[in-house]
Parts: structure tokens; C-alpha cells; sequence
């Protein structure tokens, strides 16, 4: 992914921020009313005031919900509004008894939402903010009746501790499920799980047989510029026509791949160099002569073969990744082929017209 955070280094991190604003949102809705409930109850004894924090942690997160989708960085949105959040209600604890104060606990609960959106390094850091908030409010407002009583901060520790370790696994789980599916939920598109499993198959025939294999990368040209300019819907609108163009114009024993984020890989069994060529050009010039969902949009194509016993994905995707780097620095909008001298021998051999009779692991 292009211009990656500390946040969110990769699309899937990224996608993981907004994908968990969507899960969370009618959970995020309850709490807030409960919590609204709970210091509208409490406010004879500890004050009205508690209501205008929590006015603004609702127009807070009211503001995230629309800009999340459409910022360019969802993941600072989200991380801004989570730490204003933080502020809020360490603000509420400080004025309303410190290390005494009922509100102590709640300071683990935007903890738990860093841990239900962002990568572990992201969650040990909100961790770790947390404590030091917890012991400003503490051992900062109030020193001496911390130390006299610790029990609530002693507490408070724990049930951090508890949720975000709770929400940490809930969510490990899920993104180990979602390693282990092979669709791709955007696109319907086959992911890099199937991938694996496949392309382990393809190159064990093509050992066997001295076939030829070619590998096109497709990178979707300037797509953040598709997103800055008209939201992360259309752009998910984008891929999902582009997962369209490529399918449409494949044979059925040509794989395409999803990778993330705007990149996809095409697979050719029984194909070499000449032929990946071909083949990603009658999809670059498909592609923009489609204008997904009315947008003037481009792929590059980077295009790597190998054969028989010199079938191996790494060598492959480096090979066509460099070449899809190439296409990207030469302009865009074109195919650019790697140009080792050991993946020329695929070319030699094999006609587009036979492929499928002399690679029929491809019909699978």
C-alpha cells in the first residue's frame, strides 16, 4: 500500500479500521446511551456537569462517523477520536474525585476499541497511554488518598487489563477466519489463501511437464486519488468493477487473485512470456475502456514467466513486481515484462491454442 502509517503499515490494517467502525457502530450507540443513563442517574450526587462531557464524546464520535469514510486516513480519524475520547473521560475522573471517583473504571473503554480496530504495537501503545492517564488522574489529582485507598486504581488496572486482553482475542480469531477463507469479501475474487494452495499445485505439474508459467501483477494506477476525490465507497465500487473487467476477459482456467488493497495477480498455466504479455494487455486496454463506475481509471501490469522446475512464486512475484515498478516509473497504463534471460526459455514451445490440452491441472 502507498503511504502507509505507523498505524495502519498495509490496506489490510487500513481496511481492518474501517471495517470494525462498521461493526462496532451499533455497539458503540449502546454504550453511549448507557453510560448517558448511568451520569444522568448519578448527577444529583456528583454533578450536571458530567452531561456536557458527554455531549461532547457524542458529537465526537458523530464527527468519525462521517469522516471516516471519507478521509484518506481513516486510521487517524479513528485514533484522534479515540484519544479525545480518553481525554474526555480522564477530564470527568480528575473532577469528580480523582482516585475516589466512580468514573475510574470507564477509562479502559476506548482500550478496548484500539483493540477491536488496530494491529497489537497500535494496542500497546493505547495500553500504555491508558495507565499513564489512569495514574495522572490518580496519583496526579490526589496523591495521598491514592496511596491511602488504591483499590479503584487497582482495580481499574485489571479490568483494563481484562478488555482489552477479551477484545484482543475475539479479534485475533476473527482475522484468523478471515486467513482461512479463500473470497475475497470485497471483490468475490479468490485471496492470497487460495493463492497459496494453488499456485503449490501449478508449479508441482509444471515440474513434471517442463510448462511454462506466467505471473501478471496489476496494480490499479493513482487510487488514492479515487478515494481523496470521491470516498472510499466508489472506490470500493471501483475494485469490485475491475474484479469484473478482469474475470470477464480470462478463460476459465486463468486464475485472478486478489492481493489487497488495489492490487491483483493473474495467474497463466501453460503460458510464457509472449502470451502473459498479450494477455495483460487485452485487460489494460479493457480496463480503461471500461471507466469503471464512470471514472477514467488505469492499471499497470507487470508480467514474469518461468518453466518447468523454474516455477517458483517468490522468484515470480519479484520478477513481476519489479516489472510492474517499471511500468509504474515509465508512465502508467502500460505492461512491462521482467527481462531475465532464464525466464525467455517459458516463451519456446507452446502455442495459446494448446495450452489447455497440455496443462490440464489449469481445468481443475
Amino acid at each position: 500500500m502507498k503511504g502507509g502509517s505507523w498505524l495502519c503499515p498495509t490496506e489490510l490494517d487500513r481496511g481492518r479500521v474501517v471495517d470494525a467502525s462498521d461493526r462496532v457502530h451499533t455497539i458503540r450507540r449502546v454504550g453511549t446511551l448507557s453510560v448517558g443513563l448511568a451520569l444522568l442517574a448519578s448527577a444529583p450526587w456528583i454533578g450536571w456537569w458530567t452531561l456536557g462531557l458527554l455531549t461532547a464524546s457524542m458529537l465526537n464520535f458523530a464527527n468519525v462517523e462521517r469522516r471516516i469514510r471519507i478521509s484518506p486516513r481513516p486510521e487517524i480519524v479513528s485514533a484522534c477520536a479515540i484519544v479525545i475520547t480518553l481525554g474526555l473521560i480522564s477530564v470527568g475522573v480528575a473532577l469528580s474525585g480523582g482516585p475516589r471517583s466512580p468514573a475510574l473504571p470507564w477509562m479502559a473503554l476506548p482500550a478496548g476499541m484500539v483493540a477491536a480496530r488496530f494491529r497489537p504495537q497500535v494496542v500497546i501503545a493505547a495500553l500504555a497511554l491508558t495507565v499513564v492517564a489512569m495514574l495522572a488522574v490518580t496519583l496526579g489529582v490526589n496523591l495521598d488518598s491514592t496511596l491511602e485507598y488504591p483499590v479503584y486504581l487497582i482495580a481499574s488496572l485489571a479490568l483494563l487489563s481484562g478488555i482489552v486482553s477479551i477484545v484482543w482475542a475475539l479479534q485475533s480469531a476473527e482475522l484468523h477466519h478471515r486467513d482461512e477463507a479463500i473470497l475475497d469479501p470485497l471483490t468475490g475474487l479468490l485471496n492470497r489463501h487460495a493463492l497459496v494452495r494453488r499456485f503449490a499445485e501449478i508449479s508441482q505439474q509444471a515440474a513434471l511437464t517442463g510448462q511454462p508459467v506466467c505471473m501478471v501483477l496489476c496494480d490499479v494506477d493513482t487510487f488514492k486519488k479515487v478515494n481523496d476525490e470521491h470516498g472510499h465507497e466508489r472506490g470500493d465500487a471501483v475494485l469490485r468493477d475491475i474484479a469484473y473487467e478482469l474475470r470477464k476477459r480470462l478463460r476459465s482456467f486463468e486464475l485472478v487473485y486478489r492481493l489487497g488493497g488495489e492490487e491483483f495477480l493473474v495467474v497463466l498455466p501453460g503460458v510464457g512470456r509472449q502470451g502473459g504479455e498479450a494477455t495483460a494487455e487485452r485487460l489494460r486496454a479493457g480496463i480503461e475502456d471500461a471507466r469503471p463506475t464512470g471514472i477514467p481509471v488505469t492499471v499497470s501490469f507487470g508480467v514474469s514467466a518461468a518453466g518447468g522446475t523454474g516455477v517458483d512464486y517468490d522468484e515470480l512475484f519479484r520478477a513481476a513486481d519489479g516489472a510492474l515498478y517499471a511500468a509504474k516509473r515509465s508512465g502508467r497504463n502500460r505492461v512491462v515484462a521482467a527481462v531475465d534471460p532464464l525466464l525467455e526459455s517459458a516463451d519456446h514451445g507452446w502455442r495459446r491454442d494448446t495450452e489447455a490440452e497440455a496443462f490440464p491441472l489449469a481445468h481443475t
